[in-house]
């Protein structure tokens, strides 16, 4: 069963650029919960040389109606020129978690 949440991917070049940056989505109630995971080595092309880094995934956990001004929140603060933000729906899940995002993101608490 689809559901209105979604998780999003972003790569951070460090990680107090990762921890400002979920700061920021989880207090402007843009994201429920942002995990960081350290130490991931990315492999991409980018201007015509290959490159390999170490880099910080954020895993933004959010409704999809805020993708919007997540992707605008991130493009204006991140340091990268050209930032992975990748939304992939969350088809299923634990109901009761599903309802916690949903929650987190209310204006109304």
């Amino acid at each position: 069963m689809p559901t209105n949440v979604e998780l999003i991917l972003c790569t951070c070049p460090d990680k107090a650029t990762a921890k400002k940056l979920a700061h920021l989505l989880v207090s402007k109630k843009l994201a429920a919960c942002v995990n960081i995971i350290p130490g991931i080595t990315s492999v991409y092309s980018w201007e015509e040389q290959i490159e390999s880094v170490t880099e910080q995934l954020l895993l933004i956990k959010t409704s999809i109606g805020h993708y919007a001004a997540i992707e605008t929140l991130l493009f204006k603060y991140h340091p990268y020129e050209l930032p992975e933000i990748i939304a992939v729906p969350i088809e299923r899940g634990l109901p009761e978690y599903l309802d916690w995002i949903t929650t987190c993101l209310s204006t109304k608490q």
